[in-house]
């Protein structure tokens, strides 16, 4: 049975809310990607998620919470996690911290480990959907684990439509790009670029970030070495594609390309695009034509871009 579409009015949330509260899976938008949400505190509402996903169970998940206060009553937040919060959120930054003894979320949710990744997402519908629901939501990207990230509700149809509840139809998500992911070990640490540039957290701490090391075990969501990947083979940093290849240009210098992620060389506007033209270039992709990815400045939000074009072009099991 296909998902039910639900309008992002009073109704539709209410029904979203209804649907979670009774263990279902509902997908909702963020301004990142759109989320793939069950209550947090019911085992088996997040056991659905890894199975409608094919999530590895050691692949922990975000949980979105409402506000500051209800991320301090699930988690102790060291002071430059407090300091970030009360810069950051709402938004694009999910911080990973001690979980609390006794917090009541399903341990499936942490991957067994002592911390928790936390999110107050920055857009209206996932705020309303949070207050109707009055709990945590874990809240995975809504696409079959290791695929393209989804931008729009028809994104989440065609890839899980037939093993969810319902998706609260919000529109294209303004900033395309997954959070930026924070640990403290016991400085901040970067565990992955996303939707914040790294540039504005480091203003706000006063201090470089340390990198996470890429053989490190996996301690929090988008880690694994292949991920957002589309059915064709990915080739980044072409500056001039490869014979045959389909080619993603970004910047005015790409006169050819099929499409291109931003023509004036915007980051932003690159990065709210790059899930949706990634899927469409795989549409079009004959079997066996790569998808070529023009260069992208690595700063700002093109520290995201390029960590996902290197994950979507990395060997898959």
């Amino acid at each position: 049975m296909s998902a039910e579409i639900l309008q992002p009015d009073p109704q539709g949330l209410a029904r979203a809310a209804d649907l979670l509260a009774a263990g279902a899976l509902v997908a909702f938008p963020t301004e990142t990607v759109y989320g793939l949400g069950a209550d947090a505190t019911d085992d088996r509402a997040v056991a659905r998620i890894f199975e409608a996903k094919g999530r590895p169970r050691f692949n922990p998940l975000i949980v979105h919470v409402a506000d500051l206060d209800a991320a301090r009553a699930l988690a102790d937040l060291p002071e430059p996690a407090e300091r970030l919060a009360a810069a950051f959120w709402p938004g694009a930054l999910t911080l990973v911290v001690p979980l609390k003894p006794g917090a009541g979320l399903s341990p499936l949710v942490t991957a067994g480990l002592s911390t928790v990744a936390l999110r107050v997402p920055d857009h209206p519908v996932a705020r309303g959907l949070l207050a109707a629901f009055g709990g945590p939501v874990a809240a995975p990207s809504a696409n079959p684990s290791g695929s393209v990230s989804p931008t729009r509700a028809a994104h989440v149809i065609d890839g899980l439509g037939d093993r969810i509840a319902a998706v609260v139809d919000g529109g294209p998500c303004p900033v395309g790009v997954e959070s930026t992911i924070l640990g403290f070990d016991p400085a901040p640490v970067l565990l992955r670029p996303g939707g914040l540039p790294t540039e504005a957290i480091e203003a706000c701490l006063g201090t470089p970030l340390a990198r996470r090391a890429e053989a490190a075990p996996v301690s929090a969501p988008g880690q694994l070495a292949s991920h957002y990947a589309p059915g064709a083979t990915v080739i980044p940093g072409a500056a001039v594609p490869p014979e045959g290849a389909l080619w993603l240009g970004f910047g005015p210098g790409c006169a050819g390309a099929a499409l291109n992620l931003s023509p004036t060389g915007d980051l932003v506007e690159a990065a709210a695009n790059l899930f949706h033209a990634l899927r469409d270039l795989d549409a079009r992709a004959a079997p066996g034509q790569p998808i070529a990815v023009a260069q992208i400045p690595d700063h700002g939000l093109g520290r995201a871009i390029n960590d996902r074009l290197r994950r979507a072009a990395a060997p898959r099991d």
